[in-house]
């Protein structure tokens, strides 16, 4: 039987820290599959599918690890794709809080789901996507922390929303 296993998030943007985690769920699994949320709550920067491609342009050397868009419960989600384990990535305590209160959801929903908690290399242990916007925003150098084409995207799209901001 093939251990699967999902990464599920937002990935606004995919960073340096999300394809550590990547990297080393696949060392435990026989089939990755990164999971990109479509919800509801979050406004994202990039749209589900310029997060698909710049996801799948990330990993496009790396074997048993594929990328799909998934909305509503991710029980069930998991339940289509014969997946019992979920894995998350946890950088400092207050992911911790957040991570613990969905991981007993997700047990009172299907008590056969499971979670795994990885922490990144710690070169990447601060980074959030959050925080790459907002250096991006601010002009920072952002090129050690995500991929050269994210960058690249990054900034072409805080360009264009920044072009469209009427002047007074």
């Amino acid at each position: 039987m093939k251990r699967v296993i999902v990464y599920p998030g937002s990935f606004d943007p995919v960073t340096y820290g999300h394809l550590d985690i990547i990297k080393r769920a696949l060392k435990i699994c026989d089939q990755l599959i990164v999971a990109v949320s479509t919800n509801p709550i979050k406004k994202p920067l990039f749209s589900l599918k310029e997060r698909i491609l710049l996801l799948k342009e990330s990993i496009k050397e790396m074997k048993n690890v594929r990328v799909e868009k998934f909305d509503g419960l991710l029980v069930d989600y998991l339940k289509r794709k014969g997946a019992r384990i979920i894995i998350r990535g946890l950088r400092v305590v207050s992911d911790f809080e957040y991570e613990f209160q969905m991981v007993l959801t997700n047990r009172k929903l299907d008590e056969e789901i499971d979670t795994i908690f990885m922490m990144p290399t710690e070169s990447y242990f601060y980074l959030s996507s959050s925080l790459i916007k907002e250096l991006a925003l601010l002009g920072a150098d952002i090129s050690r922390y995500v991929p050269k084409f994210v960058e690249e995207k990054l900034k072409e799209k805080i360009s264009h929303a920044k072009s469209q901001e009427k002047t007074f």
